[in-house]
This record gives structure tokens, sequence and C-alpha cells, in this order.
């Protein structure tokens, strides 16, 4: 007899998010942090671990320096912060690009190493066959067609995708591909709004939708765009929030009362018991 003491609250998986394909559309936030992906497990099906965290956490220019370390680090940290969504953890650049064995031994080590349910690849040309590989050993995977941030230094930069025929062409093979290779979900980020709902009618599993249509199965974006934590935020993104501003007014006003020794204040400290 099984010891195993299951969970109360079962997490999403990969057959979960495929089977809503067509219906409720699916919520999806990435997150980096414990606390942050606490806050966002009430509200999402799905919880990206993005190799974005080298942008948004760690200051970088792009994704490409994004490691391995890093993304395991950060993907333990919302493993341990998230309860009932299903987690996904982008494979970083060059851990999935040179053969199907390399994709593989770095997906157990991202799942093995985090507990995610998944990971994501972005979905070059020469990927599908590596999806196929790995799913058929035991790795959900999420592919991701459009523009792929890794790909940033080939093209010259972050650029809307398939406005042109023969771009529109080759996505669309892309995402079949993907889809027909295994992947249980596509990101569909920064193409024409036509162009996503193409993809999401070709392929029988749900598409992901950023900077693409709302007729995508589902949308993701960076909390921290969504929130307002920049100066500056991409035209696909709506801001919720206006973080930066309440945060700076926090520290302007804690600043403040630290130079007037208004803080701390009695309530703050702690005093000597009498006697």
């Amino acid at each position: 007899m099984s010891s195993h003491r299951p969970e109360t609250v079962r997490r999403l998986a990969a057959p979960d998010i495929t089977a809503r394909k067509g219906a409720v559309p699916i919520v999806c936030l990435t997150a980096y942090t414990a606390p942050m992906a606490e806050l966002l497990d009430a509200h999402c099906d799905v919880l990206l671990v993005g190799d974005s965290v080298g942008m948004v956490v760690h200051g970088l220019p792009n994704t490409v320096g994004v490691t391995m370390e890093m993304m395991i680090l950060h993907g333990q940290a919302v493993m341990r912060g998230s309860k009932a969504a299903m987690v996904v953890i982008d494979m970083p650049f060059g851990s999935y690009e040179g053969s199907p064995e390399t994709a593989y031994a770095n997906a157990i080590r991202l799942m093995k190493e985090t507990g995610a349910q998944a990971v994501k690849v972005e979905s070059g040309p020469a990927v599908a066959g590596t999806v196929d590989y790995m799913v058929k050993r035991g790795v959900p995977v999420m592919g991701h067609v459009g523009l792929r941030p890794q790909s940033v230094l080939v093209d010259g930069g972050f650029k809307a995708k398939g406005k042109g025929a023969e771009e529109r062409r080759r996505i669309l093979e892309e995402a079949r591909a993907t889809a027909d290779a295994g992947a249980f979900a596509v990101v569909v980020e920064g193409v024409a709004e036509g162009l996503a709902r193409e993809i999401t009618e070709a392929i029988a599993v749900p598409t992901i939708g950023i900077g693409a249509s709302a007729g995508c199965d589902g949308q993701i974006l960076v909390t921290d765009d969504m929130l307002g934590l920049f100066d500056w935020t991409p035209k696909f993104v709506r801001r919720y929030a206006d973080l930066r501003g309440e945060i700076g007014k926090a520290v302007a006003g804690y600043a403040e009362d630290v130079r007037a020794r208004r803080f701390p204040g009695p309530a703050e400290i702690y005093f000597a018991k009498a006697g």
C-alpha cells in the first residue's frame, strides 16, 4: 500500500489546459518569485517562469544571457509560492537547439530540480522534431511561435511578425508542426491579428496570445508590465495598475519620515521592561 498522502489541491496539468481549447479562455501570467506566485495563483491557470526574468529581474538587455541556473532558481521559488496553477518553465537559449537528446536532458533537469509541470521552447524551423522527442519521453512541452525573443540578435530587435505573405505562411507552418509534434499549447507572440486567429483555427491545441488576438484560446502578459512597474510598456500591454508610481510615493514618504526623524516612532520600536 502506498504511504503517499495526496495534496488537498491538485495542480492543473497539461491535459487540463489542452482540454480548454475553444472553451473558457486560459489565464496566464509570468512569475519569478514566491510572493508574486502566491498572489497570482488564485487567479491564473498557468504561471510561466519566463526567461523574461533576465530582463525583468536581472536587468539584462534581452533573454539571450539567461542560464539554466537562473531558470532553476526562479522556478523553485514559483513552485514554493503557488499551489493550484500549472507551472511552466522556459528553456533558456542554447539549452535545447543543439539536439533532441540535449534538450531532453536539460528539460528533465529543469523539471526535477524545480517540480514544474512542463517546459516551453521557442518553435523555430528545426524544433518540431525536438518537441516530438521530448513529449514521447514524458516531458509536456508548450511551444512558442511568431516573435521569438531568443532570436532577437538574428532579427535585429523585437519586431512584430506575420505582416507579409511568406512570413505568415512560415509561422503558420511552425505552429502546425509544433502542435502535430505533441505540444499541449502554443504561445503566439507579436503577430498580425488575422494570423493569430488563423493559427487558432488551424491547430487542435490551445493558443496563448501575447500581442496577438482576443480570438486566441488564452492570454499571457509579463506581470510586471501589466502592473505598471516600468516607465514604458509594449503596445500590446494593458496596464491594470501603476505600481511604479505607488512605490515611488511610498519610498518618498519613507525617506521624508527618516530625514525628519518621524520614523521609527513609538509603535515601531522596542522598550525595556520596567524593573
